[in-house]
């Protein structure tokens, strides 16, 4: 048998993973605890570029949710049709003026979307259908909260003036599908994703305008009592991300004419 060498994980070439849009350290460890050895997995299954709730929040409780569901024979799709109700639920509440109750099942949704991903990648029970499923009421339903959010403000007499209410409103939606664009374009026309390009662009998916980073704005406006503000905050937001997201790609387009783009965590 050949001698085998021993190595720290700082001597191995971290492994690119371009599904999970992250770096991932070859290694090995003796297993002395069964929970630490369920946690490195389980990190393992992570996304690299994704918001700061999802990367930092998260993690921890998603980890024993999915610890809790997997050997009850709960499958990731169970978990993806609760979060969709609680998706419809948020809408409803939302449209009439109930917001407390409407951003607890918002950030439930938010909380579950994490655990089915992970439940379907820890358990290797991923389909085709749950893919489609979930990442279809992902793409879908922000548009559609926030302008149930605006109708709800007439029911708490903070109503916004005609003017303001479709400026904000077209200001978010056209926002949120042209940094959709952007995303398209650079996966199609440069081979990769805008937020894995460069360490400031990883960075900057963690507070890009998409759902959980708004609802952090709309859960703050709250938490002052004006609702209103927070969907303006929203609207700002999402029109600075978009301008950002617009530089990012002319960026991306000049920088690749010296040859393909590649990710900063693909380099050693």
């Amino acid at each position: 048998m050949p001698e085998l060498l021993a190595r720290a994980p700082s001597e191995l070439d971290a492994a690119f993973w371009k599904g999970l849009r992250k770096k991932e350290t070859p290694y090995a460890m003796q297993v002395r605890e069964e929970a630490a050895a369920a946690w490195r997995i389980f990190m393992g299954t992570y996304k690299g570029a994704t918001d700061l709730v999802t990367k930092h929040v998260w993690p921890v409780p998603a980890f024993h949710a999915t610890q809790y569901l997997a050997p009850r024979g709960i499958s990731p799709n169970m978990v993806t049709l609760v979060g969709a109700i609680c998706t419809v639920l948020a809408f409803w509440l939302f449209w009439r003026g109930y917001y407390w109750p409407g951003i607890i099942a918002a950030w439930a949704m938010t909380f579950l979307d994490t655990v089915d991903g992970k439940l379907a990648r820890t358990t290797l029970t991923s389909s085709k259908w749950g893919d489609v499923f979930d990442h279809g009421i992902d793409l879908l339903h922000p548009p559609f909260w926030y302008a149930a959010w605006a109708i709800g403000l007439g029911a708490v007499g903070l109503a916004l003036s005609e003017q303001m209410f479709w400026w904000t409103l077209a200001a978010i939606l056209a926002g949120y599908v042209l940094q959709r664009i952007i995303e398209g374009i650079s996966i199609a026309k440069l081979g990769l994703e805008i937020h894995i390009w460069r360490p400031i662009d990883t960075f900057f998916r963690q507070i890009t305008a998409r759902r959980n980073p708004n609802l952090i704005l709309l859960t703050l406006s709250l938490l002052v009592g004006r609702p209103d503000w927070g969907l303006i905050a929203v609207a700002a937001w999402t029109v600075v991300c978009l301008v950002l997201h617009g530089i990012q790609l002319l960026q991306a387009f000049a920088a690749s004419r010296a040859g393909p783009l590649v990710s900063w965590m693909a380099k050693r």
